[in-house]
């Protein structure tokens, strides 16, 4: 039974830059109809690109990819792909820039299988904990720029100096509260919110 060869490509929807990855799987001669691509990120395997080709892959063919965190970056999630597409689907899988990570060379090997498996384990680990490292730093970098005083979200509205005689004439039941945010060009709840605030 001819095998077929298939290449998956992953960029997150701020990182437009997939030529390398697919150039990489085009001089492994993966064809380019068989090149699945997701602009999404890496957290699950819930995309659509992904899903669709492996619906298409059967026993014998091969997965290429680039680099395993092309694959996904949650490290459970990455183990049971694999685990599924080289035991369940029973197809091979290869990893350009991770030669160890090839099972068509370590499918009939018992310590290829061992050495694939643990690099395979020990990569996404890797992956999945410079994941958390950088949510961290980040949490980090938003608390110390908030106690320098750096205002994050969008910048609040002034009150206008039409405001002062509509929430009189709002106090006073001369007007809606509605009817007042409408001749300010704002929401009811923008104008409720000022009229709650003290006086400066």
């Amino acid at each position: 039974m001819k095998s077929t060869m298939y290449g998956y490509v992953r960029v997150s929807s701020k990182d437009q830059c997939e030529d390398r990855q697919i150039l990489a799987l085009r001089e492994f001669q993966v064809p380019e109809r068989n090149i699945f691509m997701d602009k999404l990120s890496g957290k699950d395997f819930n995309r659509p690109q992904y899903r669709r080709m492996i619906r298409r892959i059967r026993e014998g063919d091969v997965l290429v990819i680039k680099s395993i965190d092309r694959l996904g970056r949650n490290y459970e999630e990455i183990l049971e792909q694999w685990r599924m597409i080289t035991k369940e689907k029973k197809a091979d899988v290869v990893v350009l820039d991770m030669p160890l990570l090839d099972t068509r060379k370590s499918g009939k090997n018992l310590m290829g299988v061992f050495v694939a498996d643990l690099v395979l384990q020990i990569l996404s680990y890797v992956a999945q904990t410079e994941r958390e490292n950088i949510r961290q730093r980040q949490k980090e970098g938003i608390a110390a720029a908030r106690q320098r005083g750096v205002k994050f979200g969008r910048p609040r509205k002034r009150i206008p100096e039409e405001f002062a005689p509509l929430k009189d004439a709002w106090m006073g039941k001369q007007l809606s509260s509605r009817e007042a945010a409408r001749q300010l060009g704002v929401s009811q709840d923008t104008f409720l919110r000022w009229a709650k605030e003290p006086i400066s």
